[in-house]
This record gives structure tokens, sequence and C-alpha cells, in this order.
């Protein structure tokens, strides 16, 4: 008995670590140029598949709008648009991917993979186009 509450105690710490290896929740997107946050993105899932949506700017003049968009989004405002879509869980591995992408600021579509480090108190987003080696990664940093 002592013995199960002893296991008990000292795991019970971990789990809100271990629950959180996962994209889902609200990020801080980083700027490449400067270093600093530049958005914050909410992940959420809906029948096993992943979507991003911008829900604030942190950067002031940033254009409002996705002028540079090619898709369904083109013209339409960067709040509240969704800039992650159709990703995956890969199979046993706490990788998500399959989906692809958008930057708002210039309308490119890249292919995704997301992966959890740090506990998951960051995310590696990689966006490429063809393969994963022709591409770039950002470390967004969860809010909640």
């Amino acid at each position: 008995m002592i013995r199960s509450l002893t296991v008990s105690t000292l795991l019970l710490p971990a789990l809100p670590v271990l629950a959180q290896m996962t994209p889902l929740g609200v990020w801080h997107t980083i700027d490449d140029a400067d270093g600093k946050p530049a958005a914050e993105v909410r992940i959420s899932e809906e029948s096993g598949v992943l979507k991003g949506v911008v829900e604030k700017s942190l950067k002031p003049g940033v254009e409002p709008n996705c002028d540079r968009c090619t898709d369904d989004r083109k013209g339409k405002p960067k709040l509240g648009m969704e800039i992650i879509r159709g990703a995956r869980k890969a199979d046993g591995k706490d990788v998500w991917e399959g989906g692809n992408i958008l930057d708002p600021n210039n309308g490119t579509v890249y292919r995704l993979r997301m992966t959890p480090i740090e506990g998951g108190r960051k995310l590696e987003v990689r966006g490429f186009v063809g393969v994963a080696l022709l591409g770039r990664t950002q470390t967004w940093v969860r809010v909640q």
C-alpha cells in the first residue's frame, strides 16, 4: 500500500508533461527575422485531423489580409485564417504530418511535419516542398 502511494505521488507531477506531448493548444509563432513572437495560433483536432487558426497578431503594422494567397484564402483576413490543414498523427510516433501549412506573409503552402519537443513546451514546425530536406523549421512556443 505504501509502495503504491509512493509511486503515485512520484508520478503525479509528471502527468501534465505527458499530456502536453501533442500540438493541440495555443502557440506563439516566432518571426524568423527578429526571433520575437509574431502571432498566436490555436491548433485543434476534429476527427483525428488537426487544423491551426490564427487567433491573434503580435506584430503591429502587418498587412491584415492574405493578398498573396493563391487558394480559397486569397484576400481574406489573416486573423481567423486556417493556416494548418489536414495533419494527422503518424503511427506510433509523436509526430503529426500529411497536412499543409500556409505562410500568410508570402502566400506559399508547404507540406507539414510537427513534432512536440522539450516536454511539449515547444513545437518544431517543418514546412517543405517535395521532400522534408527542402524546407525550413520553426520552433513555436506553447502559450497554453
